[in-house]
C-alpha cells in the first residue's frame, strides 16, 4: 500500500548524486551520497540513481510500493512535462534523455523531473524560509548564480521553461564575459567565480597581502570564502572586491523586485554563507535602486535548508506534483 507521506528525492549534479527518503514534513528518514562520475555516461549514472533509491528504501525497511512518488532535481535545460533532460553541460552526452521514463520503468514509481534551481525554490517555499509566502524569489549564489520564481504560490516557467535565469540578466553592458557568452551578467560580476577571478588578479598585481598569504602565493587556490575572510581582516583590496560584487548583486536583486514585486527574496548557495557581508549590501541595493512601492516591504533572508536543499527540494516537487 502506498504511503502518501513518503517520497524519494534525488538531487542530480555534475559531481554528486544525493538521494533521500523524505516524509511529507521534510524529515529525512534515510539518505545516500555518491559521486556522479559523469564521464561514465548516462546509463551508468542512471544506474547509480536507481541503486541509491533502492538503498534508501532498504535502509528504512520500506518497499517501493509504499513510495508515493520520486522527485528529481536535475541540471537542464529540461522538458518538464515529458520528463526529458534536453541537455546538461556538466553531464557529457546527456541529450534528450528520457529520465522520467527510465526511472519509472526501473522503480515502478511515479517520477517528476524539475530544474535543480526550481526544485530548490520549491523546497525553500514548502519547507524552508518561504513557508506561507505566495510571491518569492529564490536565488543561489555559488560558483554561478541561479534561481527560481515562485509566483502566486507556484513555479513560474515562462513559455519555454527557462524563466528564472537570474544569473544571466545583464547589468553591465561591457562587463566581463560570462560563461553563457554574454557580457556583464550578474553571474559574471557577483558569483563566487567572479569574486575569485578578481581576487586572483589582485594577488597577481601584488595589491592584496592578506590574500597572498592566505593562498600561499598560489592565486589558483583562491575562493570566494577566502576573499570574504580577507575582507573581514580589513584587507582593502579584498574589501573592495566584495563590496563591488555585492553592489552588483544588489542591483540585480533590485531589478527582480521591480519586475516581480515579491514579498521575499531567499538567498542560498555557498557564497551566501558569508552572512551580512552579502545580505546588508543586497538590502541596501534594493532600497537604492528599486521602486519604493516595491521595495518598502520586501524581506531578504538566508535559505534555511542548507546542504539538504537539493534532496528536500526534489522531495517537495514530488509531493507538490501529486497534490500533497
Amino acid at each position: 500500500m502506498v504511503d502518501e507521506h513518503l517520497v524519494v528525492g534525488i538531487d542530480l549534479g555534475g559531481t554528486k548524486i544525493s538521494t533521500a527518503l523524505v516524509t511529507g514534513t521534510a524529515q529525512i528518514v534515510a539518505r545516500d551520497y555518491r559521486e556522479t562520475r559523469a564521464s561514465d555516461g548516462q546509463d551508468a549514472i542512471i544506474d547509480r540513481m536507481m541503486e541509491a533509491s533502492r538503498l534508501v528504501m532498504a535502509q528504512a525497511g520500506v518497499a517501493p510500493d509504499r513510495i508515493a512518488a520520486v522527485g528529481v532535481g536535475s541540471p537542464g535545460p529540461l522538458d518538464i512535462e515529458a520528463g526529458i533532460v534536453r541537455g546538461a553541460p556538466n553531464l557529457p552526452g546527456w541529450h534528450y534523455v528520457p529520465l522520467k521514463q527510465r526511472i519509472e520503468e526501473s522503480l515502478g514509481i511515479a517520477t517528476f523531473l524539475e530544474n535543480d534551481a526550481n526544485a530548490a525554490a520549491v523546497g525553500e517555499h514548502r519547507f524552508g524560509a518561504g513557508q506561507g509566502v505566495d510571491h518569492m524569489i529564490y536565488v543561489t549564489v555559488s560558483t554561478g548564480i541561479g534561481g527560481g520564481l515562485i509566483l502566486n504560490g507556484s513555479v513560474y516557467y515562462g513559455v519555454s521553461g527557462t524563466a528564472g535565469e537570474i544569473g544571466h540578466t545583464t547589468i553591465l553592458a561591457n562587463g566581463p564575459r560570462c560563461g553563457c557568452g554574454n557580457r556583464g551578467c550578474v553571474e559574471a560580476l557577483a558569483s563566487g567565480t567572479a569574486i575569485a577571478r578578481e581576487a586572483r588578479d589582485a594577488v597577481a598585481r601584488g595589491v592584496s597581502p592578506v590574500l597572498h598569504q592566505m593562498c600561499e602565493g598560489d592565486p589558483d587556490r583562491i575562493t570566494a570564502r577566502m576573499v570574504a575572510e580577507a575582507a573581514a581582516q580589513h584587507d582593502p583590496e579584498a574589501s573592495r572586491i566584495m563590496d563591488t560584487a555585492m553592489e552588483y548583486l544588489g542591483i540585480g536583486m533590485a531589478n527582480l523586485v521591480n519586475l516581480f514585486n515579491p514579498q521575499l527574496i531567499v538567498i542560498g548557495g555557498g557564497v551566501a554563507n558569508v552572512g551580512d557581508v552579502l545580505f546588508d549590501p543586497v538590502r541596501r541595493g534594493i532600497l537604492r535602486h528599486a521602486l519604493p512601492a516595491a521595495s518598502q516591504d520586501i524581506q531578504v533572508v538566508g535559505a534555511k535548508l542548507g546542504d539538504d536543499v537539493g534532496v528536500l527540494g526534489a522531495a517537495a516537487v514530488a509531493l507538490t506534483r501529486i497534490g500533497l
